[in-house]
């Protein structure tokens, strides 16, 4: 496994295929206040490449030309947070996308633990260390122990994604999960716009 730390964007000839790992690092979890600090990447390959962007002025054409690219599609944990932060800071629409944590919303209905870890243990037996989550992301120099934790929350993405896909389709949800990822960039947007909290389809 290989860890590639590019400050700003990625290299315009950087390849990571048609269906690419994406998580991302902010300063907190209100998208109008806390900035995007860092997004990561991954092939499938076992290797990551993170950006650390500039938080004065997301110049990152590269970066944004991969994740706005509609023949790509993006494996996130909890899209819903991750495309909302990247239209705001980085004003792209991120689509099409998968969301490992909505499947397992949808597919581990035995289980109220959703999080990336119990997912990674219980599926592919692999334990994420989780100690730097709540960690300064804004930092200018980011310490080893932080790259290796935003590295390894992309590395599993895509066998997730295997997991998850046969599962749908063994208890017969599998379009209905696609479905909810095809709303997932409706969803977000309605965050960015105010109804992060109030659910615009219930009767009262």
């Amino acid at each position: 496994m290989s860890i590639t730390l590019h400050k700003g964007d990625i290299p315009a000839d950087l390849d990571l295929g048609d269906v690419i790992a994406v998580d991302t690092e902010t300063q907190g979890l209100n998208p109008h206040r806390d900035k995007l600090c860092l997004v990561q990447l991954s092939s499938g390959d076992g290797n990551a490449h993170i950006v650390q962007l500039d938080r004065e002025t997301y110049d990152a054409p590269n970066l944004k030309a991969m994740l706005g690219d509609q023949k790509k599609l993006k494996i996130f944990h909890f899209a819903r947070f991750d495309i909302a932060v990247c239209k705001k800071y980085l004003e792209i629409d991120c689509s099409p996308v998968y969301c490992t944590r909505t499947a397992s919303r949808l597919v581990r209905t035995y289980t109220d633990r959703h999080g990336l870890a119990q997912c990674c243990r219980e599926l592919l037996s692999v334990d994420l260390n989780k100690q730097q989550q709540s960690s300064d992301w804004s930092a200018s120099d980011l310490s080893d122990a932080q790259i290796e934790y935003a590295a390894s929350d992309v590395y599993h993405l895509h066998a997730l994604k295997e997991k998850f896909d046969e599962m749908l389709s063994r208890e017969g949800r599998l379009e209905l999960a696609y479905q909810c990822f095809e709303f997932l960039p409706v969803r977000a947007d309605l965050d960015l716009k105010g109804w992060a909290f109030e659910d615009i389809f219930a009767h009262n």
